[in-house]
């Protein structure tokens, strides 16, 4: 994809919708059909919704830190947050431990951040009875942002910290949640900074090394701060720094983390002594 910034991929979209200047680079870059590439996408999609459908609460995963939390959120009776944001909550638990238990998800953009998006919006399209084309649509949106993240800053874990993984996914996610909601792609922008800004700094600690130890969890956080960014966005909220500036700032902190924090399982959580002790079982 050729966007190498946000004020890019906005001058694209000032005359189309954001998501089809996506998908219309998408087809350059690929040397596709619009058709095949939405089919592919709506491909992603199903495959997401089915990372839910399949999950499964009775399952553990190898190492016994994951399985059976998002079928006691789902289940609890009176949530403080109401049952829109504890379908949210559960939905993520679901991914990340489906994840944990070998289950197919999608990366968006990675596997430990797999459970933000349709934590998201799974539960949007069925609260509100959204199509699946616009959830494709948003799925063209998160990736546009997605790529520009990662083509100045990064992705990965080992990279920049887990602000690259959950802060990535919670910035593409309320990217999207703009456009599910008919939003302009300069409050996308404004969504995907603020959340990227919230998270910015967050370490990647995972205990033994795996992707569960506090992973699982902090996908929700990541979905709950898209949807706070996405309604704030929304709101014509929107913070000081440019949506680019934010990114290079958060390109910059990963830079100055110590490898401790970067997905080696030597800070943080993972080198407390309950960390440890798990790990030293994992062996």
């Amino acid at each position: 994809m050729s966007f190498g910034s946000v004020e890019a991929l906005l001058a694209a979209s000032e005359h189309t919708p954001l998501w089809r200047a996506v998908l219309e680079d998408d087809c350059r870059d690929r040397a596709v059909g619009e058709s095949e590439s939405f089919e592919r996408m709506t491909g992603l999609w199903r495959a997401m919704v089915r990372s839910v459908s399949d999950y499964d609460g009775a399952r553990r995963s190898a190492s016994g830190l994951s399985g059976g939390q998002g079928a006691k959120m789902a289940a609890t009776g009176d949530a403080l947050c109401g049952p829109f944001w504890q379908a949210v909550i559960a939905t993520a638990l679901k991914v990340g431990e489906h994840n944990a238990c070998m289950g197919r998800i999608v990366a968006a953009p990675t596997a430990g951040a797999s459970g933000v998006m349709p934590a998201v919006l799974i539960p949007l399209m069925e609260r509100d009875g959204l199509s699946e084309e616009i959830m494709v649509q948003c799925l063209y949106v998160a990736a546009g942002f997605g790529q520009v993240i990662a083509a100045r800053a990064s992705i990965a874990g080992a990279e920049g910290g887990c602000q690259a993984e959950i802060g990535s996914a919670s910035a593409m996610a309320a990217a999207a949640l703009v456009h599910a909601r008919g939003g302009a792609g300069a409050q996308m922008a404004a969504a995907c900074a603020m959340a990227l800004q919230n998270v910015m700094g967050l370490v990647c600690d995972p205990v033994a090394g795996l992707v569960e130890e506090p992973c699982v969890r902090r996908n929700v956080m990541g979905a709950v701060n898209a949807l706070a960014c996405a309604d704030m966005a929304l709101a014509g909220i929107a913070g000081a720094v440019p949506c680019d500036e934010v990114i290079d700032a958060a390109a910059a902190v990963g830079r100055l983390m110590p490898a401790s924090l970067r997905e080696t399982g030597e800070g943080g959580l993972a080198a407390t002594p309950t960390g440890r002790r798990i790990a030293e079982r994992m062996k």
